[in-house]
């Protein structure tokens, strides 16, 4: 038989357990639930914003919905800069799972080296990361259909700039992230730029959106903006500068087409240029806005403003005579000289001729601070107030630091600075009635309003003179047009060779012209620099008068401005005697 066994006797179950310890035990477990109880309210009344943004950091993503940047347009509203749309891929490392098959498809519809792509597969981000930004559209149609687990596209836009090389430099380009990196793209950044939207959307493991939450927010699309560039005008300026540049084995060249009557630049071009759109191995050379950054002296241009100043304040009159003789003049040492000998010489023929010894003496029977005062006034030494980054203000030291011999230098162009784009706005001068008018690349139709440097009386003189310097006998026939007057005057400066002008084995020079027309009433400016002309030929009548008179003759006509002056007939008609 078993033996029975009496549990009840046992000296532990038969020993009497204290009340304080049940007591204590159930109160540690109701106060264990309390706490847990006032945990949770806090988690999920009191503080639950951290959990939540935790929470929906692992499931949830804020998508940026891109704005469509606003279009550049030229005066006729012909596209400049638009936007189309464009495919991104980008991948999610984490997912992504390539085999070798796979990796090196995707890689050559990608266009990149399969271990580009394996390097920024097993990047650091492993939940983002963009493989090709605004790529063809017919290789992201492949994409798409390999169906690739981790393998994603985003739609985006790509500014496309249908004008080229030709308005390169007026437009400038944006970066990838759509954002302006030159030119008025980057000036205007803000008003083209438009604002972005968003949606939020909960995605699965793969990176797929599987469901929208919340409310979006709806782009908004940038502003288009107008420029006083004129396509027509721009492409044919630009085509005649390269042409030239070439055939003269020139390092560069620039021209400005302004509207002599509101300030509009119909055209500015450099060469050489770029394609906004392939920008890949640019060089400084070819992104650099020369027509606003360079700055050079500009000899003889300046002749007409000092020979304006002596005239407005009666020293001289047009027929004054002024001895050249003999080619040559000293002043306080140094030799100012002419290319040849004139002798005796009016004023008129002073500009005509363009004489360095003639304008000098006109020069030294004024004060430097009155011939200060009129080249600060035309625009000289200041920055020009245009909407374009990089403008310079070239350089005009004070009338007080001015030696005799800077005097007499200054006015024929030597010891201060301009770049081109000064020196056809302060044209203004003679075009304009003797008021030098503010320049600007956005359309403004309205007569401008500028600042007495000369009187009218006196404006119309020099464009007299300037007419004779164009024409035959003067220093730039070549800048004649067929159909219409013109006026201007030739530049040919030394560049600076170390510390000096080099001498006849390595001298450097540019080369300009800057003019109006129609002589009377003048409706455009037009300039043009040649930098280092190295076929032959260097003076500015000789290399840049001619594309000054091609760019004339076809923005007028674009214009609608009727021809001035008689067109000489081209086709010779012969007798011919017929016998019976």
């Amino acid at each position: 038989m078993s033996r029975s066994i009496q549990y009840t006797a046992s000296p532990l179950l038969t020993s009497r357990t204290p009340v304080w310890r049940s007591k204590f035990v159930v109160g540690a477990i109701a106060l264990g639930f309390v706490g847990l109880g006032a945990r949770a309210a806090y988690i999920q009344v009191v503080h639950n914003e951290f959990f939540q943004r935790q929470g929906e950091v692992r499931y949830s993503r804020t998508l940026e919905l891109p704005a469509n940047r606003g279009r550049i347009l030229d005066r006729n509203g012909l596209i400049l800069a638009s936007s189309v749309p464009a495919t991104s891929i980008f991948a999610i490392p984490e997912v992504a799972n390539l085999d070798a098959a796979e990796e090196a498809q995707l890689a050559k519809l990608l266009g990149m080296p399969q271990a580009d792509l394996a390097k920024r597969l097993a990047a650091d981000d492993k939940g983002f990361v963009w493989l090709k930004r605004q790529m063809d559209p017919e290789a992201a149609k492949k994409i798409a259909a390999l169906q690739l687990k981790g393998i994603d596209q985003r739609t985006e836009y790509r500014r496309i700039y249908p004008e080229g090389e030709a308005a390169a430099h007026v437009v400038g380009f944006t970066n990838v992230e759509d954002k302006g990196q030159e030119g008025i793209e980057l000036l205007f950044n803000s008003t083209l730029l438009g604002r972005a939207g968003s949606r939020q959307v909960i995605k699965d493991r793969l990176g797929r959106a599987v469901e929208e939450v919340g409310e979006s927010v709806a782009p908004v699309a940038g502003r288009d903006l107008q420029l006083s560039i004129d396509t027509k005008v721009q492409f044919f300026a630009y085509q005649k500068l390269r042409d030239a540049v070439l055939s003269n084995r020139a390092q560069a060249g620039s021209i400005v087409v302004l509207d002599a009557s509101t300030g509009e630049v119909l055209a500015l071009a450099n060469y050489p240029s770029y394609n906004p759109e392939k920008r890949v191995n640019l060089s400084g050379a070819q992104l650099r806005n020369r027509a606003l950054t360079d700055t050079f002296e500009p000899g003889s241009v300046m002749k007409p403003f000092t020979i304006g100043l002596a005239l407005e304040t009666g020293r001289v009159k047009t027929s004054t005579v002024i001895d050249t003789s003999p080619g040559s003049v000293t002043i306080t040492g140094a030799t100012i000289r002419d290319s040849h000998p004139h002798g005796a010489l009016t004023v008129e023929q002073v500009i005509q001729l363009s004489s360095n010894v003639g304008t000098t003496k006109i020069a030294m029977q004024m004060p430097a601070s009155e011939m200060w005062e009129t080249f600060s006034g035309a625009g000289f030494g200041q920055k020009p107030q245009v909407e374009f980054p990089g403008a310079v203000s070239g350089r005009l030291r004070p009338a007080k630091t001015w030696r005799p011999i800077e005097q007499a230098t200054a006015s024929y162009g030597y010891g201060l600075s301009a770049s081109l784009f000064q020196m056809v706005r302060s044209y203004t001068a003679f075009s304009h009635d003797g008021q030098v008018i503010r320049a600007t690349l956005l359309k403004n139709s309205e007569p401008a309003v500028g600042v007495p440097v000369f009187s009218a009386d006196t404006a119309a003189k020099v464009r007299k003179m300037l007419q004779m310097a164009a024409g035959p006998g003067g220093t730039g026939p070549k800048a004649q047009t067929a159909g219409y007057s013109v006026g201007g005057k030739s530049g040919t400066a030394y560049k600076q060779v170390g510390k000096g002008y080099g001498n006849d084995s390595n001298r450097k020079y540019r080369s300009f012209f800057v003019g109006m027309a129609p002589i009377d009433r003048p409706r455009i400016i037009v300039g043009v620099m040649l930098d280092e002309p190295g076929a032959g030929k260097h003076f500015g009548g000789e290399v840049a008068a001619p594309v000054f008179s091609e760019a004339v003759q076809q923005t007028l006509r674009v214009m609608g401005v009727q021809p001035d002056i008689a067109i000489q007939p081209q086709i010779v008609a012969h007798a011919v005697q017929e016998s019976f």
